[in-house]
This record gives C-alpha cells, structure tokens and sequence, in this order.
C-alpha cells in the first residue's frame, strides 16, 4: 500500500510531467466544426436544442468517445492525472456555468487509484442567450477543450470546437438537439434524500449516512469520490457498515483532511444489479464534521512521530527515504557519472560489474559513516546540529563548489585521471577503476545532504535524540538507501540487459552531461553568496579560474617529457593550492562587512520585489500566538533545493498567496542558511533534524482555546497549502 508521504512525492513528479506535456505541441486537432479527433478520443459540441430564442436557457456539452482501454479524469482525478477543461468563447456578456460532472469510475494500478472515464462522457455546462440577442442571427459558440488521457502512459490532447446555432423568436420550434444531452442528464449525480455527518475515530473517518436501511451492503458496490483531492486516501479499501437505519462507511484521512469548519463534499456511487447488468447511481454527498472530532490533532501526529518510533520503524524509513533521495534536484548531477559508470562496466564480467557496485555503496556508507560519527561528536560538545548542518559552513559550501566544477571540468575532457570513464575496451577492473566508483559514492553523499527526501525526516529526528550506536545504524540504513538502485542494477544481469550497449556516443554524453555540474557550482556559489556577501562571489570565480588552469595545464602536459610534465603538474598543484588558501581567506575575511553586503543585497532586493512574507523570531511567533492569529511558518535555506523548489513553485502561486491574504494569516520565513540555534532548537520540537518544515498555526477557537499546529509534508503543492490555511 502506498504510504501517504510517498503519494505526495508520486503527485509531484506526475503533475510535473504532465505540466511539460502540455506545453508540447503533439497532440492536438484544430476543428473548425463541431466534431475533431485525435488519436485516442473523438469529441463532439453539442446543445439541448438546435435552435435558440433571446433570454433562452439551454445546455452545452462536450461528449468525449474514448477508444477502449483508455480513460479521461473526473474533477478531482486521484492520486494522478488531470480532469477535463473547457474553455469557452461566447458572445459578450455571455458566461457558461460550471462542468456537471458525471458519475466517476475508478481505476486502479498497483497502489494508485484514479477517478475518471472509459469509453464515452458528456460534460454538460448551463449557458443563457442574452435577452437582445438579434432574431435571425446566430449565436456563436466556440470551446477549446483538454484532457489528459491514459492507459499504461498517459498523453495530453486538445481540441477546438464551434457550434451556430440559429437565432429564432421566443415561441418558435427550438428543436431537440442532441440526444445525447438527455442521455448525460441520466449519469448525473441525484441530490441525496439522506442526511450525513463525518467523524475522525482512532485514525479514521467514518461517513455517516442516515435514513437509508434500505440499501443492501452485501449486494451493492458502494464507493465514496471526494470532490477535492487529499481528503481522503483514494486506494484504501472503503468499509460499508449497517448500523439501525445508518450507512456508516469507514475511510482514511489523506493528504489535505478536512476541517473542522468544512465539510466533507462528495458522490456516494451505488452500483447494483438490476436484470444482470451494473446500475450504477450517484448521490451528492456533504457531510459536516461531528463536533467530537478533533482532526487537528490527527494532522499533528507528524511533529511527534519521531518520538514515538522504534529503531525498527526508523531503520526502514531511513531506507525508503535514501531510496527517493535518488530523485531529489541535488542528486541529479552525480545520476549522470552513476548512469554513465554503468554503462561502462556491462561490458565486463558479472563479478567486476559487481564489485563496481560495490565500491559505490562502500563510498556511500563510509561517508554516511563519517558524518554520523561528526554529528555524535558535536552532539557531545553541546553543539546544535541537523541534517545539512555542514553546508552552514561557507568553507564547505566553497569547497564542494570546487568539486563539482573540477567534476564537470574532467567530463568535458580538460584533464583526466586514470582511465576514462568511458575508455571502451580498457582495463576497468583495476584499482583506479574501483577507486572512481568509491568516489562517486562519496561524492553522491556530498550532494544528498543538502536535500531531506520524504521518510527522512522523522528518522533523522529520531536518531539525532538516540545514543551514538543508534544514530550511526541509522545512517547507514539511510545510505544503503541511497546506493540501493545503483546496487541491485550493477548485480543483477537481467536488468542490464535494458541498457544500451556502450559505444563512441558515450564520450559525447559524458561531455554534455558536464553542464549540471556547472550549474551545481553555480548554485553553491549563489549559497555562498547568501552566506558571506557579494564579495564572496569575486573570490569564488577567481580560485575556479584557478582551477581551469590547473586542469588545463595538467591536462595538456600528462604525455609530454617527464621533466616537463614534473614541472606542470608542480604548477597544477601551486594553482589548486592558490584557489582553495585564497577562497578560504576570501570567505572568512571581515564577516562583519558580508553581513553588512548581505544585508543591503536583501534590502535592494525588496525595495524592487514585494514580499509577502516576515523574518521569522521566536519573539515574533510568539506575539502572533498570543494574540491568537493565523501563522505560517516555513523553515529554508539557501542550499536546501527542496526547499526552494517548494517557493518558487508553491508559496509563490497565486492561489497561496490569496489565502494567505484573505485568512489574515501572518507568513514567517526562518532562514537556516547560516548557523541558528534558535532554528535549531524548533526544528527539534517538530522531531525534525533538517529543512524544509512547514507548520500551519490556526487561529484560536472562538472560545479561547488555542488550537494544534498543522504540520505539512516536505514537498508541497498550491492544494496542499490552501487547504491547511483554511481554516
């Protein structure tokens, strides 16, 4: 079953690809009729009638006829997907009404569950003729249509339609239109004759719903489709119950629970045998929160849930969260040297291939090692330390700059050391060979740290408040995490044979795939920036140009006279030297004046950009609480890529940023770029040993009682916050 932070990160990687496909262009059919196909759906414009009067209302509809096996997304499509859009050109003053959205079937693959259409759908919308419309004229309707349709892939397409319909006198023969429009009305959901509520109890919702004894739980197929995605977990098994004349149908909170000042809206869809065929009947579900509930309590259970684990508990999420670690920004510059390391050895024998795998995995625990055993000493001289905790440090930040530039330099071919990564033919079972796939596991390590992958976070929690032993096992259950992939491609032979076979293009794609190590040194030395000022950023580029001399010197003289060659490497070695003394001396040197840079950099930038958003103090926060106000609070830094990835994308977005604004909620932003004990020390009452950390503070209840904050996941989404400020 797929756990409730995995289907977080499994919605963001699917709505970000679904975002990139539909800026591409494949895929869509201009129609300049009212029926255009594509490849896997024809759609049609229809109308309850053929012709129209002024002041008439009357129903549009897109009938979508999918081919089989294939499925379009109902209004909140599950754990993936994207329902239909319209959107509508009428004349002036015209506006269509909201999508009537059918009943929903389900669709399940592996532990995702969607919500959507096979075969065929109408979406009816309500449209009304302006009184003035001219008789004898046409009343013009255009739509621009998109879904997201799927099958084992899924492919969006857009369509554009037009429909004239006559313009007559009011008592004229109108028409029947479309027959398909009375067939849609039939799929509709009906108003629900009973009453509901909803509770939470012991960790679940239960649904109830009153006066309907009638309904057979054994013979019917019932099933509830929440209007907004999050309220509930969409692959849970739903359990029907019969209590006097009360359904009560238990279900998971999901990812956005509802509040106590909402309501739980949906479709209860009974399905029942009527002659041998599936009847299914849809009901419109709003169920108020019982006044015992207490969900707030239940989205908390997050802050303490690092208290309450088991080494056992802590050891597999650290495992899971080393896993999706893969697939987080920071790592995605070494998954170039991995995948290209790979390919370089499937050409060896199964034993090298392996010890290869190997290397790697050692690099990763031996560093993983390393930093727990530095953790467990600073935790013994009293220090405030968390995951990320070295990248606080500007030396670090420059040093690991340095690293990913020399990496990118050495992909593009300045300089090389020992074979090749992509020497075809050569001797890769030697020890320089072994000794590369130990580096790369180091340096996979290196550039993990700055990002916190679901699981991680209550795991590190955990182990940071355990002994020595503990946090030690619980790092290297996180780096075996990490090396896992690599390691079950590089020993089982099965899944090799899925690669390509290695060649002469691999020097080219190694050489392009040094650009996202320059980009990672970019972005440290911006990290370093944020740390030591803008004059930072002058002793950074130059020790880099420092280096490029090095490589390059190096690189030219390797064959030449061994006195030459002597005499250029002493050189090399003089300029590396040259860059790291002169960037350390440059990113210590008078603090004070950095922060003062710093300081005007982030008062030039907000006299040219507003923000929505307060430095965070703990004197701040707690005049906001209590004065008994709304607070967000957002935990960052700049080297946490998660974390921003998460502004950019999120707290950025319009939608956010309005309820931010209309909840009257004051948004604080606590930066842990730099050391803060105070940042620290909060992060550690949440159970959390690192960055991003959101927390929601509601507003007090009218009764004066302050009520529990809301803890939200690690990568976010527009809903996911909008929802937790609704309150």
């Amino acid at each position: 079953m797929m756990t409730a932070t995995a289907r977080y990160f499994f919605r963001v990687i699917q709505i970000g690809v679904v975002t990139l496909l539909l800026g591409y262009s494949a895929g869509h059919a201009f129609a300049a009729s009212s029926v255009a196909d594509t490849e896997h759906v024809r759609a049609e414009l229809i109308a309850s009638v053929d012709k129209v009067y002024p002041g008439a209302e009357i129903e549009l509809g897109i009938n979508e006829r999918i081919i089989p096996h294939w499925h379009t997304y109902w209004q909140n499509s599950g754990d993936s997907g994207e329902p239909t859009t319209i959107q509508w050109t009428l004349p002036r003053g015209v506006n269509a009404g909201e999508i009537q959205w059918p009943i929903p079937k389900r669709f399940s693959i592996g532990p995702v569950t969607n919500y959507g259409y096979e075969h065929e759908v109408t979406l009816l919308s309500a449209v009304k003729v302006p009184a003035n419309a001219v008789i004898g004229g046409v009343f013009p309707i255009h739509a621009k249509v998109g879904w997201l349709v799927c099958n084992e892939i899924c492919i969006p397409e857009t369509v554009e339609l037009n429909l004239n319909l006559p313009i007559v006198a009011k008592g004229s023969a109108t028409g029947k239109g479309s027959p398909l429009i009375e067939k849609a009305r039939k799929t509709l959901p009906q108003v629900s004759p009973w009453s509901a509520s909803v509770e939470y109890q012991q960790h679940q919702l239960l649904l109830r719903i009153s006066g309907n004894a009638s309904l057979n739980t054994q013979a019917n197929d019932l099933y509830f489709y929440p209007l907004q995605w999050g309220r509930i977990l969409h692959n849970v098994v739903q359990t029907p119950s019969v209590d006097g004349n009360t359904l009560v149908l238990k279900l998971k909170p999901g990812e956005a629970p509802v509040k106590p000042s909402e309501n739980l809206s949906g479709v209860l869809v009974v399905s029942e045998n009527r002659g041998g065929e599936q009847v299914a009947t849809g009901y419109v579900i709003n169920a108020a929160i019982s006044a015992a509930s207490s969900p707030i309590i239940n989205l908390t259970a997050e802050a303490n849930e690092s208290a309450n684990l088991g080494l056992p508990a802590a050891l597999l999420l650290a495992l899971l969260g080393g896993v999706i670690l893969n697939l987080m920004p920071c790592v995605f510059p070494v998954l170039s040297i991995k995948a290209l390391s790979l390919l370089s050895h499937v050409h060896q024998e199964p034993l090298q291939t392996r010890l290869h795998g190997l290397a790697y995995t050692l690099g990763i625990l031996v560093s993983f090692s390393l930093l727990a055993g530095l953790l467990i000493a600073l935790k013994a001289g009293g220090a405030q330390i968390g995951w990320g905790f070295q990248f606080q440090s500007p030396v670090f930040v420059l040093v690991v700059a340095y690293l990913m530039f020399g990496v990118g330099l050495s992909l593009s071919g300045v300089f090389t050391i020992g074979n090749s990564v992509v020497g075809v033919g050569s001797s890769l079972a030697q020890r320089s060979g072994y000794s590369g796939s130990f580096f790369t596991g180091v340096l996979a390590t290196i550039v993990a740290t700055p990002c916190t992958a679901p699981f991680m976070g209550a795991a590190l929690g955990y182990a940071l408040a355990q002994s020595p032993v503990v946090l030690l096992s619980v790092f290297l259950s996180l780096g075996l995490g990490l090396a896992l992939p690599y390691l079950l491609l590089s020993s089982w032979p099965y899944l090799q044979r899925w690669l390509p076979r290695p060649g002469v293009w691999m020097e080219r794609v190694k050489q392009g795939l040094a650009f996202p190590m320059y980009l990672a040194a970019v972005w440290l030395i911006w990290v370093l920036a944020q740390q030591r000022g803008a004059n930072a950023i002058a002793v950074a580029l130059g020790g880099m140009v420092a280096i490029a001399f090095a490589a390059w010197l190096y690189g030219i003289t390797r064959n030449s006279k061994t006195s030459t060659r002597h005499g250029s490497t002493a050189i090399a070695v003089i300029a590396v030297l040259i860059a790291l003394t002169g960037g350390y001396a440059g990113v210590l040197a008078n603090p004070a004046n950095a922060k003062l840079s710093n300081a005007k950099l982030k008062n030039e930038i907000a006299a040219t950009k507003s923000q929505n958003w307060e430095p965070y103090s703990s004197e701040k926060l707690q005049s906001l609480l209590a004065q008994g106000k709304p607070v967000f609070l957002n935990f960052t830094a700049a080297w946490c890529i998660s974390c921003l990835a998460n502004e950019r994308v999120t707290l950025s977005d319009s939608k956010v940023i309005a309820a931010f604004k209309n909840s009257g909620i004051t948004y604080l932003k606590g930066d842990w770029t730099n050391q803060d004990v105070q940042i620290t020390q909060f992060l550690k009452e949440f159970g959390r040993s690192g960055v991003p950390l959101y927390v929601a503070y509601p507003a007090n209840r009218k009764d004066g009682k302050a009520v529990k904050p809301v803890v939200l996941p690690q990568i976010l989404t527009p809903e996911i916050v909008v929802n937790a400020v609704k309150l």
